[in-house]
């Protein structure tokens, strides 16, 4: 169907100026900020509470995980980094999930937060799940992906970045967004 026949599509079209379109297209990458705010913020503090995760060997620990990703990394260079100090690395990562999450949810320099969400899902991507094969089953290439439209477009409505934009309008210089509108 072309642009016309939608709009005019009798009992559930758009209206004919595209008023109601233009109006949901504005909320479009909503869910799916919401969606990794979520996940990152419930990843990071399932790290962190997890005593074994944050261990440097044993059981479902940090350090064992990356030895055994180890030779099949896309870059071994990164796992050999993160091996200097599992624990700590084990924490940057989850304070770093839990802080790009908060970041997306509520819209607080949400284009930092995309940029750092998509940075940890590369790193993930090249050393742990790198040799996923075939290549889609490795879920952290579709999570780099999906904090790209975030990077590009930020958070410009239902978002603290929006409300502080919209503060700037009104005393007279440019914004980025309003909030809600």
């Amino acid at each position: 169907m072309n642009r016309r026949s939608l709009d005019s599509y009798p009992g559930g079209g758009y209206g004919g100026d595209g008023r109601r379109r233009d109006s949901l297209g504005r909320y479009a990458l909503l869910p799916l900020r919401i969606f990794l705010g979520v996940t990152f913020v419930y990843a990071g503090l399932d790290k962190l509470t997890d005593s074994a995760f944050l261990s440097s060997s044993g059981a479902g620990s940090l350090g064992d995980l990356m030895r055994g990703a180890r030779d099949n990394a896309g870059v071994p260079a990164l796992v050999d980094l993160a091996l200097k100090s599992p624990a700590g690395f084990g924490y940057a990562i989850a304070i770093g999930e839990l802080l790009v999450g908060l970041g997306a949810l509520f819209g607080v320099y949400a284009r930092v937060a995309a940029v750092g969400g998509a940075l940890i899902s590369l790193s993930l991507w090249l050393t742990v799940s790198w040799n996923a094969s075939p290549y889609y089953y490795g879920n952290d290439l579709v999570y780099l992906m999906a904090w790209l439209p975030l990077v590009l477009a930020g958070a410009p409505y239902l978002s603290i970045d929006a409300w502080r934009a919209g503060g700037v309008r009104a005393r007279g210089g440019t914004g980025l967004g309003t909030w809600g509108r």
